[in-house]
């Protein structure tokens, strides 16, 4: 059995995880069934994503972005659970099977328990906004420890589970903060977010996705994104990826140097990006109860029961 997941070219917590979650969670499952590719933690049920034919077995997928792909043959098809119950319905199973997102099982691994408190708040962006914006330089401006959601998986969460208070625009910051009960507040940078794949989670564990907007932090970030700085709006240019680095100076995604004057310019661009990180720092975070979360973890073990019988 092989483990699918969406690879981005810049690295994505999220989805990386699904490398040494499954080994957890299933041991020895890599060793059976070869023709069988495992469908877990991401929004990848997207025709484009998904290699036709072959045998599929999905755990806790969800559905957000292009077009399903026809998952009507049950011979192909072995769909034990979703990520929650807006996918269920999208893709014509029982509401009952959108149980939860599995990355809040990493909380159970032993690597992760009883880690110190090392962080007041942290901001965990999307990976997109990571590329191009100021979020180090915005985050040291307000008192917030960033993590970078491109970095090694099991740092990510690590830090997530250090932190006293999440500030998430990665939805599996959020996802994670909830799992090890630290209290998360959402925010966004682009009022184009997939709100589905978060209501799909969020409804899972009796929360609501109500993110508090923050501005883009550059110039480049608002490329990426189609949306607007300091009033000017932009094309998104990449809409999957980032665009490469501009000799002629029209796009730097890279972090510039601290000490030079262009730097210290785009601070300044980035102060109603610290300015609305601080005010979202004091808003009312959120966190499932804990009655609500362990019953959806009960339910996913009984699904992982059921895929140990019939496939180890």
């Amino acid at each position: 059995m092989r483990p699918y997941y969406w690879e981005s070219h810049h690295g994505n917590f999220g989805d990386d995880l699904n490398l040494w979650l499954w080994d957890f969670l299933l041991p020895g499952f890599r060793g059976v069934h070869p023709d069988v590719l495992l469908v877990g933690v991401g929004t990848v049920l997207n025709r484009a994503l998904l290699p036709e034919g072959g045998r599929k077995l999905v755990l806790g997928s969800g559905f957000g972005y292009g077009s399903l792909p026809d998952m009507g043959d049950r011979g192909e098809w072995d769909i034990r659970c979703v990520r929650g119950p807006l996918t269920a319905r999208k893709i014509g199973v029982d509401e009952s099977l959108g149980i939860i997102d599995p990355a809040v099982m990493v909380a159970e691994m032993p690597e992760f328990r009883h880690l110190a408190k090392a962080h007041r708040m942290s901001f965990v962006p999307h990976w997109e906004s990571a590329i191009a914006g100021l979020w180090p330089e915005v985050c040291a401006t307000v008192g917030v420890n960033f993590i970078d959601p491109r970095g090694d998986a099991k740092e990510v969460i690590a830090e997530i589970a250090r932190s006293e208070l999440v500030i998430a625009e990665s939805m599996h910051g959020a996802i994670l903060a909830d799992a090890f009960r630290v209290p998360w507040i959402a925010v966004t940078t682009s009022r184009n977010i997939n709100s589905f794949k978060w209501n799909d989670w969020a409804s899972t564990v009796g929360v609501n996705y109500r993110p508090r907007q923050v501005p883009v932090s550059s110039r480049a970030e608002a490329i990426i994104k189609g949306t607007r700085f300091w009033g000017v709006g932009f094309e998104s240019r990449s809409p999957a990826e980032a665009p490469a680095e501009r000799s002629d100076g029209e796009l730097i995604v890279r972090t510039p140097a601290r000490t030079s004057l262009r730097s210290a310019a785009k601070q300044m661009l980035a102060a109603p990006s610290a300015l609305a990180l601080w005010q979202a720092s004091r808003a009312e975070p959120q966190l499932s109860a804990d009655a609500v979360l362990a019953e959806r973890k009960d339910r996913f073990l009984a699904v992982l029961d059921g895929v140990r019988r019939d496939y180890l």
